[in-house]
């Protein structure tokens, strides 16, 4: 992942994937190409840094007749972003077993709103994204990407 080029030269980097794909960790260390007009972290690169990690984790994490995709997000800025930022996305027992129960039937559709909390050096939440994804309970096996 962090030689995917919108990673690579944005700033962002992978800094921890569990084996089992429960967490991951990323940063956002500041620089010259992704800072804005005002010298914070741009707005689009830190949304990017929490953009594809709850899909790829679901991907690795549910049965092969799931299918996972990215519904939409929302993204409020608390603060301006300076240094190196960072982000831990959690999948729990809990959260796998209200997917599967919301989707015991083929076709049956989940869509979990997932908040991500991006957070300076020092501690302090400098954004919020809300994540809606889209989880479906497939008819058939038909292959993933990455499974």
């Amino acid at each position: 992942m962090n030689f995917w080029p919108p990673y690579f030269f944005s700033g962002i980097r992978v800094t921890h994937i569990s084996d089992d794909w429960r967490r991951v960790d990323v940063e956002l260390r500041q620089g010259r190409m992704n800072m804005n007009y005002v010298g914070v972290h741009f707005g689009g690169s830190i949304f990017s840094m929490t953009d594809p990690f709850y899909m790829l984790m679901l991907m690795n994490i549910l049965p092969r007749d799931y299918t996972v995709w990215d519904k939409s997000a929302s993204i409020d800025f608390l603060k301006p972003g300076k240094g190196t930022l960072r982000t831990s996305f959690h999948i729990t027992d809990a959260m796998i077993e209200e997917i599967k129960a919301a989707t015991p039937n083929e076709g049956d559709v989940v869509r979990p709103v997932w908040s991500i909390f991006v957070e300076d050096a020092q501690g302090d939440t400098v954004a919020k994204i809300d994540k809606t994804l889209h989880i479906r309970r497939r008819a058939d096996n038909r292959s993933r990407i990455g499974n």
